[in-house]
Order: structure tokens, then C-alpha cells, then sequence
């Protein structure tokens, strides 16, 4: 299977964030892997570490919106423009129950693919990269249902928050 991740758009400050987020991404490829090599059971830390990431930001988010705010609140507050335009999303749908919105590109794994990873450890660091998205759910009073995903070899990824 070869992942189809490209991005149709960019340019000055959304190359740039692309960047930095590829950075982290890589850190977090190099790290996990040199801890396998080692011997260590990488998987579990990582996801606590980066949920915890997450309920933090957050809390954060959480603390400058109104405990009764709309998913078109969160949306325009947890999704920025550039934001957008890193990520390529679209087809938002916001409702009172739920926000889904769809990734056509993901510089997380445009870093992976450069490193070299293989599409199986792909898909598990985006599984686990998304552990912060989980948090930040959570700690809104959300669920999150991720039901495709770039890495695993689909076209897009899509999210879906959902109120508990």
C-alpha cells in the first residue's frame, strides 16, 4: 500500500507551521523508536504522555470558552485558519451534537514518511499522535471517534466529536 499524502495547498506562514509540526513529529518518531531499540515498551507511556499533552491544552481551550459553548464555538476556537490550511480541512459539519471535520493532509506523517518509518509504524504513531486530540475531548466533556485515517491508507482523516 503506498499512503497518499500530498498537499494540494501551501506557502509562506503554512509551509512553516508544516515545519514545526513535522519537528515534533520527528522527535516523536526518533524517541519512540531509539526506546524500542533499547528494549523498552514505548507504546503505553507515549499515549499517557500525550493524552495528558492534550487534557492540558485542553483545559486550557476549556478555560476561555463558556462551559455551555456550541461545537461552532469550540470549531472556530480549536480550529484556526492556519490551522486549517496546515491540515487541509474541510467538510465541517457542526451540529448540537456533534462536530466532524476532514484532514486531507498531515505534515505528522509527511515527517514519518521522510524518516523512513514503515506505513505499520505509521499508522500506530497517528493512532497515538491522536491521544492528544483524545485529551483535548475529554477535558472539553467530548468524545472523539476517529474513524479514517491517513496513515492507515485512506483518503482522508475524519473526526468526530461527539457530546457525551
Amino acid at each position: 500500500m503506498q499512503l497518499k499524502n500530498s498537499p494540494k495547498s501551501g506557502g509562506g506562514i503554512v509551509d512553516l507551521n508544516r515545519a514545526q509540526v513535522e519537528h515534533r513529529a520527528s522527535w516523536m518518531a526518533l524517541m519512540y523508536q531509539e526506546a524500542e531499540n533499547e528494549g523498552f515498551d514505548m507504546e503505553s507511556a507515549t499515549r499517557k504522555a500525550i493524552r495528558k499533552m492534550g487534557g492540558f491544552h485542553g483545559h486550557l481551550l476549556k478555560t476561555k470558552l463558556d462551559s455551555n459553548s456550541s461545537f461552532e464555538v469550540f470549531k472556530t476556537a480549536f480550529f484556526n485558519g492556519i490551522a486549517i490550511k496546515t491540515f487541509e480541512m474541510d467538510k465541517f459539519e457542526v451540529t448540537e451534537s456533534h462536530l466532524t471535520v476532514e484532514f486531507n493532509y498531515c505534515p505528522l506523517l509527511a515527517a514519518w514518511q521522510k524518516l523512513g518509518v514503515s506505513e505499520e509504524k505509521c499508522a500506530k504513531l497517528c493512532d497515538i499522535a491522536m491521544d492528544g486530540d483524545r485529551g483535548i475531548a475529554a477535558e472539553m466533556g467530548y468524545d472523539l471517534e476517529l474513524t479514517d485515517t491517513i496513515a492507515s491508507g485512506c483518503n482522508s482523516c475524519k473526526l468526530k466529536f461527539v457530546k457525551k
